[in-house]
């Protein structure tokens, strides 16, 4: 299951982010690249106690966003990266290693912190059964995908692409399991906003979503 999602950042706080990279030191982006990978790597990342400071700040905009956990049902976050793209730069194809860091990477996202008229190229290229899907959204907004994919990040021709990118270990290993537990948390957010529906019709949902969850979780 492939999704996007807007506004994980606001706008003031994407502001602040923003300002925040805007100081930080970029490397090489090989440096965490596996071996395969650091072939077709040609970006930059940033490093330094002070980018610390900055994921944290976005890991905890996220752990807040109930449609992103209820489509990951991460288990436990991987590492996360701030990477810049300028003009020259891009990632080809390629599919993230299984484990980074000890933890297992089941899901990759990207938050896009440039707005995409800001760049030309930077696109993410995600390779699907139904085809080649190219995103690029607006700052603030992350595309949540599995990690077994082949994808890539076309060359900038112009601008700068800025994003912040992370992988997840998700209590749910089935992908089909992670889709039913999203479309069961989307119903029962939609009942929410209904006063007319039965409690017991919300209970047994709320009951039928928890039970799914323990019988898909992994210890």
């Amino acid at each position: 299951m492939l999704i996007t999602i807007d506004q994980i950042l606001g706008t003031e706080d994407l502001e602040r982010v923003r300002a925040e990279v805007e100081a930080l030191v970029f490397i090489d982006g090989k440096a965490t690249a596996g071996a395969l990978a650091k072939t077709v790597k040609n970006n930059q990342q940033a490093s330094g106690a002070a980018t610390e400071a900055v994921i944290e700040f976005v890991q905890r905009a996220i752990e807040r966003h109930d449609v992103f956990q209820a489509a990951a049902q991460v288990k436990t976050y991987g590492p996360i990266l701030i990477s810049r793209y300028q003009p020259g730069m891009a990632y080809g194809l390629h599919v993230d290693n299984a484990y980074m860091n000890g933890v297992r990477s089941d899901l990759s996202f990207t938050l896009f912190l440039s707005e995409p008229d800001s760049y030309d190229g930077g696109a993410l290229c995600v390779e699907q059964a139904a085809g080649r899907q190219s995103i690029k959204l607006p700052a603030g907004s992350l595309v949540l995908y599995p990690s077994t994919s082949l994808h890539e990040v076309e060359p900038v021709t112009r601008g700068e692409r800025l994003a912040v990118v992370g992988w997840i270990e998700s209590r749910v290993l089935s992908a089909e399991g992670r889709e039913a537990l999203f479309d069961l948390a989307q119903v029962r957010a939609s009942l929410a906003h209904i006063p007319e529906v039965d409690p017991m019709v919300r209970l047994t949902l709320q009951k039928a979503e928890a039970n799914l969850i323990r019988l898909l979780s992994r210890s």
